[in-house]
């Protein structure tokens, strides 16, 4: 069989949570098809950086084309690309579906965040979304939803067959998990509690500036909230400037932290912070847990799922009290540290991207 996947997304140098998806799910589920005897291709928007999964190119059975343009890539260069040169399957694992394609398809769809808190995102966004959504919901022959909670979401919101949905939980970066020194990055003389996100509001940042300036004076804390800038950004970077002198020096913005730096960081705070407002799969969560980190997380959407086994502290993501007390309770209960950590440890053997990609393989070969 030969598979065709959209890598667009797993050549961005600074990859999130989609991105980051997109490549180790393509960078396990490569060598794994082709020891099945199948080929794959692999299309790009750009040409990928030259060590993007170079090992595996050294095969025949795997190839790449670069086709890059301009404006609507997808639907116009991409489609145009797959009815020239069809695959046996396309599966976009992080994008859509080019709406000429109709042969078999497969699409992951991540999270449905939009429809719960259309606020966070711009009305052309929730539009394309819902829009995009639906289209690879019905295009797909299998969905691949990275939760329960998106399959719920895919039924109960847009009415998809759940037959045609398959949760499959990704994985977690392999060096996170490694025991080899990490670079710290030095963001705090002070010990620290960790968010580690997009900074918007979907991800909840303002209530954790409220929380921690309510709790500032009892715990000796700086507040780290990394990350790139996201959509309304500018309201969260106002709340912080509007606080007062001896709290705002103590909230720092480090930005974008590049992959090298990441498990030294995470390694290095006191709690990781984590209530998002709704999330598809909490990577940031079971990074922390894989780091050895205590985790204040939302007990909703998918956060509740994968911190079910007690390797988060969950309370109501609406509530800026019950978030107050988290942060008290995380920094100075000692035993709940440590549960919390050994909870954290356990819960990660749950998660593997070969694990991931064996499904993945699986579902494509029924097809």
């Amino acid at each position: 069989m030969l598979i065709g996947i959209d890598a667009s997304r797993a050549a961005i140098k600074k990859r999130t949570g989609t991105e980051a998806y997109a490549f180790h799910l393509i960078e396990h589920l490569i060598p794994l098809a082709i020891h099945r005897g199948h080929r794959v291709r692999l299309y790009f928007n750009q040409p990928p950086s030259e060590n993007l999964f170079t090992n595996s190119f050294q095969n025949n059975q795997l190839e790449q084309r670069v086709i890059p343009f301009k404006r609507m890539w997808t639907h116009v260069r991409l489609g145009a690309e797959l009815a020239f040169n069809r695959p046996d399957l396309f599966f976009t694992p992080a994008h859509v579906i080019p709406f000429t394609w109709m042969g078999p398809a497969m699409a992951t769809i991540h999270d449905l965040g939009y429809e719960h808190f259309p606020e966070a995102h711009t009305a052309e966004q929730v539009r394309y979304l819902r829009w995009s959504t639906k289209h690879n919901a019905k295009r797909s022959r299998i969905i691949l939803a990275d939760s329960q909670s998106t399959k719920n979401d895919l039924t109960e919101i847009y009415g998809t067959q759940p037959e045609k949905i398959k949760v499959v939980y990704p994985g977690i970066d392999p060096q996170l998990l490694a025991d080899a020194p990490t670079a710290e990055p030095k963001v705090s003389d002070r010990p620290y509690l960790l968010f580690l996100s997009t900074i918007q509001p979907r991800k909840n940042v303002g209530r954790i500036i409220s929380a921690f300036s309510a709790v500032a004076g009892r715990i000796p804390h700086d507040l780290v909230l990394a990350g790139q800038t996201g959509w309304q950004a500018a309201d969260i970077l106002s709340q912080i400037k509007a606080l007062s002198p001896a709290i705002r020096s103590r909230v720092i913005l480090p930005g974008f932290i590049p992959d090298h730096e990441k498990t030294g960081l995470i390694k290095g705070a006191a709690a990781f912070i984590y209530p998002s407002l709704n999330e598809g799969f909490g990577f940031p969560l079971l990074e922390a847990n894989a780091c050895g980190v205590p985790v204040v997380t939302a007990n909703t959407s998918s956060l509740a799922e994968l911190a079910e086994t007690g390797a988060g502290l969950m309370i109501n993501p609406e509530s800026t009290l019950e978030l107050e007390k988290a942060l008290v309770q995380i920094i100075e209960d000692e035993a709940l540290r440590v549960n919390l950590i050994q909870a954290g440890h356990e819960n990660v053997k749950r998660f593997s991207w070969q694990q991931a990609a064996e499904q993945v393989l699986a579902l494509m070969e029924h097809q």
